[in-house]
């Protein structure tokens, strides 16, 4: 394990949510502190406010590799192309991992009822999935 994917996996087990887990362990990099790397990424954990959705590693990822490859001083459209570019290939690398970006399909319960969240902390599903989503969110952004 890397540096940033034991800080992530450590913040994570702390109580910071995927996506906060995944952005933080790249903010300092990022000229970010990480305070504030905190609060714009509180919203995406649970597959964005526990909804099940695209899975908060994926977008903890997602936001560090935008900071990373827009360029603002660049042609707007150039810059998007390139981030478009590598968050496709960030999400191809993923899902040849785990299958799916969807937090209700990697952890196989819906987060957003009540029945579900009850199956995610009964299975222990922090520990026994989402660790590893979140270790391996990081290792494929620093391998991009």
């Amino acid at each position: 394990m890397s540096s940033r994917s034991e800080r992530a996996v450590e913040d994570f087990s702390k109580g910071c949510n995927c996506s906060q887990a995944v952005f933080c362990a790249f903010a300092e990099d990022l000229g970010l502190e990480d305070k504030l790397a905190i609060k714009i990424a509180s919203g995406f954990g649970g597959g964005i406010g526990r909804g099940g959705d695209i899975c908060g590693a994926v977008t903890g990822a997602v936001m560090v590799l935008g900071l990373k490859y827009f360029l603002p001083e660049a042609d707007i459209q150039q810059s998007k192309a390139k981030v478009y570019e590598i968050v496709k290939e960030f999400k191809k690398m993923f899902k040849k991992r785990h299958g799916s970006i969807v937090c209700r399909e990697l952890v196989g319960c819906n987060l957003s009822t009540e029945e579900g969240f009850e199956n995610f902390l009964k299975q222990d599903l922090h520990n026994n999935v989402c660790v590893g989503l979140v270790k391996d969110a990081v290792e494929i952004v620093e391998k991009l």
